[in-house]
């Protein structure tokens, strides 16, 4: 088993190059099945949850092969709908693949997705979106059978802008004939890249950012050669880092445009954030200043995977912080952890409350979800002595080497993995 051994206690001074996102290059990757052909993503990432849509891809009979951070995919030889249950339990993101699937094949198989445990996440909106462009969908035995003769284009109205929803009716209304219109959808960065790639292999969408997205169906798609944007959340853990232990960093590739409410925010706490045209700088000299309540919303409010990082900033701030959670009901499970290592939170229900205490003591941890490890490690930082992270396969999730990325910025940081 894995662990991370992060010695806190001094500030960062470094540079350090932004990944892809995760959460563009997931749906990007089902996305590739519409084309029946070779894709080549530069600046993949190399994570567990690009490895498992890798691994369903192949289990659909498709290529892929990596050279570096250069991802090869070709689906011309896709010819299985069914995704077996143990794949569909590795990621949430695996249900993307339903759209796809359903309108390559017309027809696609798969059983309900995992994830991290974060409260129920239904995929009901997908499953009503894609009925009402022409699917059959039937339950047996915690199996889906999705099937379509034909797919026809027309409006959705999303009950709430759910960015997989709004990802898979893109994708299942590529393949549908005539024109779909997506309202109240999602207006994340990630959902623009898709826009991005799906028009680079010959789609015409167009909309994403806004809350209404405009798929013109039926085109034939073919590969391309497209960089993913960079990774939003993996940009504000590093600048929450650097607001915990102090310093001056550097993020090359990060974009500004898409943190404005996480950089508001330490700004608030007395940090110095600044971006040019090649990334963002952040400089932290004196302890942080509680801020104003955080409210986690729908982008583009305060992003709920950035909460647990920024909430670990804020462990030795003077004054009180309030946190309320919006998004997710199970996202405070990392604050037992923090507690170990003397931290004052009070939650009751969605809310949280972060009182500044005067020090951290490393401890033994353990990660609880993704971000709740990420959270753990910002933590760490400020912490006084050794602090040990287990079970950081959740981590892998969506940080290809978050050891060697604090390393590069001056943390004294490293990988166990013969715990």
């Amino acid at each position: 088993m894995s662990q991370l051994l992060v010695r806190g206690g001094q500030p960062l001074n470094g540079e350090v190059t932004i990944q892809g996102a995760k959460n563009s290059v997931l749906p990007i990757l089902a996305a590739t099945v519409l084309t029946g052909d070779q894709v080549v993503l530069r600046g993949c990432p190399c994570l567990r949850d690009v490895d498992a849509s890798v691994r369903i891809l192949q289990s659909l009979g498709c290529q892929a092969r990596w050279e570096g951070d250069v991802l090869t995919v070709d689906t011309a030889a896709l010819n299985r709908c069914e995704i077996s249950d143990i794949l569909m339990r590795e990621m949430r993101s695996s249900a993307i693949f339903l759209g796809a699937v359903l309108a390559r094949l017309g027809r696609a198989d798969i059983s309900y997705p995992g994830g991290c445990e974060l409260g129920p996440r239904p995929i009901d909106l997908h499953l009503s979106g894609l009925r009402d462009l022409g699917a059959d969908i039937r339950e047996e035995g915690g199996v889906l059978h999705c099937t379509a003769a034909r797919l026809t284009g027309r409006e959705l109205m999303l009950s709430l802008p759910s960015v997989g929803a709004t990802e898979n009716l893109m994708l299942a209304a590529c393949g549908a004939e005539g024109t779909t219109v997506i309202s109240n959808a999602a207006r994340e960065p990630e959902i623009v890249d898709l826009q991005d790639f799906l028009n680079a292999c010959g789609a015409d969408v167009s909309g994403a950012g806004s809350t209404s997205v405009t798929i013109r169906g039926g085109r034939p798609l073919h590969g391309c050669e497209f960089r993913c944007m960079p990774d939003r959340i993996v940009a504000a853990t590093y600048l929450c880092a650097c607001a915990s232990a102090g310093g001056e960093i550097y993020l090359r590739g990060a974009r500004e445009r898409h943190l404005v409410t996480v950089a508001d925010a330490l700004r608030q706490a007395g940090c110095a954030v600044s971006a040019d045209g090649e990334g963002i700088a952040c400089r932290c000299r004196r302890r942080l200043r509680a801020i104003r309540p955080v409210r986690t919303a729908p982008y583009p409010g305060f992003p709920t995977d950035a909460q647990a990082v920024l909430m670990a900033a804020m462990l030795k701030s003077r004054g009180a912080t309030v946190f309320e959670e919006n998004i997710f009901e199970n996202r405070y499970r990392h604050v037992d952890e923090l507690t170990r290592m003397g931290a004052e939170i009070r939650v009751a229900g969605r809310v949280a409350v972060v009182t500044g205490v005067e020090r951290l003591s490393g401890a033994a941890v353990r990660c609880t979800d993704l971000r709740g490890g990420a959270a753990l490690c910002v933590a760490a930082l400020a912490a006084d002595g050794e602090t040990r992270i287990f079970e950081t396969a959740h981590i892998d999730r969506g940080y290809e080497d978050i050891a060697r990325d604090l390393r590069a910025l001056g943390a004294d940081a490293v990988r166990d993995d013969n715990a």
